[in-house]
């Protein structure tokens, strides 16, 4: 949105010509930064709630630093996932207010203490899925959720899934990451009566294919309210579970 556009829906509404549904409309859709190797959405956390996200993975690192350096006049939490070591790097030219995880790859930048509501479990098949799981926790406690961490309750040893049983039932959605062969999923799902987002790593041996056996197995599962997102797309499911968990915490409030 440019200078001119915004005066003129003011002026409209000034002189009667819009009402405040209108104007609110028109603002919701409008706006964005033009950087022209890249647009970015401002008016995105009005529209849908949530700010847009700086996805690193495969940008140059000028524009990473350019997209960093505008958001933070702003002066908002930024969410940046996919954050390699030389992207952190890069970030930190810009600002050292960062907080930056190795495990998850995953940079909050200018972090903002922010309410927590509600209360995600994200519970993880072994320790080698901890890296995407908490990609998924970090989003979660960003955008504002309580998170219980249960990691290492696989299947393989399933009394140690049920011996957290009473902590994973607390929450208000579950968010099970696994690979192999993703059976973790379908078991918490037959446990429990909240929403499961189900997260297939690329964690396995040769016919894992990569996360292509756990994704499978968790579309197929036979237990209800299973959602999968992308192979170990922790930021996915973590954004899924903070929509379900806030619109439940509103509701108890």
């Amino acid at each position: 949105m440019h200078k001119e556009d915004l005066i003129a829906i003011l002026d409209g509404y000034k002189n009667g010509e819009m009402d405040k549904d209108e104007v609110i409309k028109k603002l919701l859709y409008m706006p964005y930064k033009d950087l022209d190797f890249a647009k970015l959405d401002y008016h995105r956390g009005l529209r849908v709630g949530y700010p847009e996200v700086i996805y690193c993975e495969g940008k140059e690192l000028n524009h990473l630093k350019k997209i960093v350096e505008d958001m933070l006049k702003m002066d908002k939490n930024i969410l940046a996932t996919r954050v390699s070591k030389e992207a952190y790097e890069a970030i930190c030219e810009v600002t050292d207010n960062v907080f930056y995880s190795n495990v998850a790859r995953i940079c909050v930048i200018n972090p903002k203490e922010t309410k927590k509501q509600g209360l995600v479990a994200v519970v993880t098949g072994g320790t080698a899925d901890i890296k995407v799981a908490e990609e998924a926790a970090i989003t979660l406690e960003t955008f504002g959720n309580n998170v219980d961490r249960i990691y290492d309750v696989g299947v393989a040893g399933i009394h140690r899934l049920f011996n957290n049983l009473d902590r994973i039932r607390r929450a208000n959605v579950v968010v099970a990451v696994a690979g192999m062969e993703g059976a973790l999923a379908s078991v918490v799902a037959g446990l429990v009566d909240v929403p499961v987002i189900a997260v297939p790593t690329s964690v396995g041996y040769g016919a894992n294919f990569n996360g292509l056996s756990a994704l499978l197995t968790m579309l197929n599962s036979c237990a209800s309210g299973v959602s999968v997102v992308n192979i170990d797309n922790g930021f996915g499911a973590g954004y899924v579970a903070s929509q379900i968990n806030k619109r439940v915490a509103k509701g108890d409030e």
